[in-house]
């Protein structure tokens, strides 16, 4: 376990996620814990974005109250300390939270990036994002943060989905995967290829991983149903709802199956 000045990664990030507080509280209680503590090495901001995209993983989820949260003590870190990847990781975080207005549809269901209504994302937040994102790529210090909020900032850049330009976004996963190695990443990066090079080759990229990887069903349908085998893609996103991490996307995944399911009892 890593530690921060004294504190764990796992004792900053509980300060926030404790299911049963309220938002209030969590801040609070996150403010106490990290009260006085220095960061003076480069591993230690490392964690501390680490903990901080956490946060605002969660509440990318569902609290937009926890998610502005993490961005304001993104901003207030990049504002004291000069570093790539701080700037980097806010961002990736304007840029996502640009959306959110999109994400979700009245009912509370998810809404793919794909089917979003464009008018309804921030152009304000997205400019910020592009503009912290270009100040700290001219550096030359390439992070895994820097990477993301550039795949990031290329959806936002795109008026349509169609317009998405896949192969860029290709290329900067083939960044992230140098950088980090992640099995999650090589995972998108299979749904970026499939985009760019058809679906063919995207379940070629999806072969190479762990079929154990969370999400992993998910994408598999996609690439399916985008290569017309929609038997194996309603089965799949079955599956893949069932490993769901979270409700609307739960619900999400089931519509999916459903939509083939009742498509091919048509044909």
């Amino acid at each position: 376990m890593r530690a921060v000045g004294g504190l764990t990664t796992r004792q900053i990030a509980q300060a926030y996620l404790v299911p049963e507080a309220t938002m209030a509280q969590r801040i609070s209680r996150a403010k106490k814990t990290v009260s006085g503590v220095r960061f003076d090495r480069s591993g230690d901001v490392g964690t501390v974005l680490r903990v901080l995209y956490l946060v605002f993983n969660e509440g990318y989820s569902g609290d937009v109250d926890l998610a502005a949260e993490a961005i304001r003590l993104t901003r207030q870190l990049s504002a004291g300390i000069g570093d790539e990847e701080v700037r980097g990781l806010l961002a990736l975080m304007l840029l996502h939270h640009s959306r959110r207005a999109a994400r979700t549809r009245a009912d509370g269901s998810l809404v793919p990036l794909a089917e979003q209504d464009r008018s309804l994302w921030d152009v304000r937040l997205i400019a910020e994002g592009v503009e912290i994102l270009q100040a700290a790529l001219a550096r030359d210090r390439l992070g895994e943060y820097q990477a993301q909020a550039a795949i990031a900032a290329l959806h936002a850049d795109a008026r349509t989905a169609a317009e998405t330009d896949w192969v860029q976004i290709v290329e900067w996963y083939d960044e992230l995967v140098a950088l980090t190695g992640s099995p999650v990443h090589r995972l998108n990066r299979a749904v970026a290829v499939g985009e760019a090079d058809g679906a063919r080759a995207g379940l070629a990229a999806l072969a190479e991983l762990d079929p154990g990887l969370p999400r992993y069903a998910a994408v598999a349908a996609h690439l399916h149903e985008r290569d017309g085998d929609l038997p194996t893609a309603a089965r799949l996103y079955a599956e893949a709802a069932l490993a769901a991490p979270n409700l609307p996307e739960r619900d999400h995944l089931t519509r999916q199956a459903a939509r083939l399911n009742a498509a091919l009892r048509g044909c």
